[in-house]
């Protein structure tokens, strides 16, 4: 429990006291925000507004687990190191990607595929090496199953050894995909995927030390719960880790809500993204994901029937814009407004999925 406060703090102060002058060397850099013309008009006035904010918690979180775990004498597990390794290397990916729009001064930075390319890589490295280790009871860092609030019968390996951890890799590679860009698209407003994230990683923190503390084979459960136990690898680091992140986001977010002084931009986005898959992989909750980060599906979602809906009606629209946080900016809402509501919506979403994760336990005890 002490790790958890520590990297929570440590995060916090890092993001908190140094984002001004991150925010100094950006400028002096010529790291301003690129806008698009076609976007709100509000928008505008943003543009060169510091961005690679990202940048800023990757390194605090970073910092932080590693001080938290030197501080207690708590042992770094592959677990930790996997879900900071998924958050640097997508996080490398969006600064490829920030560092070309910054230097052609366009909104287009790496092309569709390319970033896909590089997305497909990092998630299939952070496959391939998580499937190596197991802890010292043998539960292995990642579950050969589909999982929901626990692993579900569904497993990989009933195809065979190697259609098995092949089918494993792409499923991983998709979640990974999906969610990065799912936070990358919901990124258009001023703390509004910072919070979000939050959020979501928050909920990955909590999931996780209830997995600690409900551990099967460990003396903290009593013997008449030991049917509802969680076999998950190494639940207190991934605590910590999450921990970390969240600190790092709230300092970071100080300087971040409107009127932004910086950006976290696809640095950032895509990071994030990376970690929030790699947290519901590794606690084997990846279908709940869809409730734990409610908001970014429901922000993908809408761009996406956006574009089936705009090329069935040969040029008809559902939303004056899409995503779907543009759209009630153009109706006249309040940035400010449309964020604290949509964080409201990311906050139930992610309260009714922790609610089911507790309810399963409940249920089976």
């Amino acid at each position: 429990m002490i790790a958890i406060l520590i990297a929570g703090g440590v995060g916090l102060a890092f993001t908190l006291f140094m984002t001004p002058l991150f925010i100094r060397l950006f400028h002096k850099l010529e790291w301003g925000q690129f806008i698009r013309e076609d976007g709100p008009e509000a928008h505008h006035s943003k543009r060169g507004t510091a961005t690679m904010g990202g940048i800023v918690f990757i390194v605090g979180s970073v910092l932080a687990y590693f001080i938290a775990t030197l501080a207690t004498g708590d042992q770094v597990t592959a677990a930790g190191l996997l879900i900071l390794g998924m958050m640097v290397g997508l996080g490398v990916i969006g600064f490829i990607d920030d560092f070309l729009k910054v230097r052609k001064q366009q909104s287009l930075g790496l092309g569709g595929w390319s970033k896909i390319v590089g997305q497909v890589i990092v998630a299939g490295l952070f496959a391939v090496i998580g499937l190596q280790y197991r802890n010292p009871d043998g539960v292995p860092v990642l579950s050969t199953h589909i999982s929901f609030i626990r692993d579900l019968p569904i497993d990989f390996m009933a195809l065979g050894a190697i259609a098995g951890t092949i089918a494993l890799i792409v499923w991983i590679v998709v979640i990974t995909t999906a969610t990065s860009n799912a936070v990358n698209v919901t990124d258009g407003l001023d703390g509004l995927a910072t919070g979000a994230s939050i959020i979501s990683i928050g909920s990955y923190g909590i999931i996780a030390y209830w997995q600690f503390n409900q551990a099967c084979g460990t003396e903290r459960l009593a013997e008449s719960l030991e049917s509802a136990c969680y076999t998950a690898y190494a639940p207190l680091d991934v605590a910590i880790v999450a921990a970390g992140i969240a600190g790092a986001l709230i300092g970071f977010l100080w300087w971040n809500t409107s009127p932004a002084q910086i950006f976290m931009g696809d640095t950032g986005s895509l990071g994030l993204g990376g970690a929030i898959a790699a947290f519901a992989i590794i606690t084997r909750t990846e279908l709940l994901l869809v409730l734990i980060g409610g908001l970014f599906v429901m922000t993908t979602g809408s761009v996406i029937v956006q574009r089936i809906y705009f090329k069935l009606t040969k040029g008809k629209r559902i939303f004056l814009m899409s995503p779907i946080h543009h759209h009630f900016e153009l109706k006249g809402w309040a940035e400010t407004t449309v964020v604290v509501r949509f964080w409201i919506i990311a906050g139930l979403c992610a309260a009714l999925g922790i609610g089911l994760f507790y309810a399963e336990w409940g249920v089976t005890t």
